[in-house]
């Protein structure tokens, strides 16, 4: 009776050390992502407002639609680029929190019940 106590309470022990280490991990790729979303929103509002403020110095019609064209397709593109590259992180992110229990899951589905 003892010993599978003191297995429980090793068993627990363990665990609660996956759950820190996964927790950790993820923590540090959620701020990784804050801080990429962060850079991404700083720098769109940057280029839109030159954007606009060369639209306001546009002498003609042809010269506004060329700046609005060119800043549309410019900002479709940093967009495409940067959900790829969030959606990256966020397979990483999800890759290296699960690492800690790999070893428990193998474990675990070799255990005949």
């Amino acid at each position: 009776m003892i010993e599978k106590f003191e297995e429980f309470q090793k068993l627990s022990k363990d665990n609660a050390e996956l759950a820190a280490k996964s927790f950790a991990t993820f923590q540090k790729g959620a701020q990784a992502i804050a801080t990429e979303v962060a850079d991404y929103s700083k720098k769109s509002f940057e280029d839109g407002s030159a954007a606009f403020e060369k639209l306001l110095g546009a002498k003609s019609l042809d010269k506004a639609i060329e700046i609005q064209t060119t800043y549309f397709k410019s900002a479709y593109e940093a967009f495409v680029a940067e959900a790829t590259k969030l959606g990256e992180l966020y397979s990483d992110v999800a890759k290296d929190a699960y690492k800690p229990f790999e070893g428990v899951i193998a474990k675990a589905t070799t255990l005949k019940m």
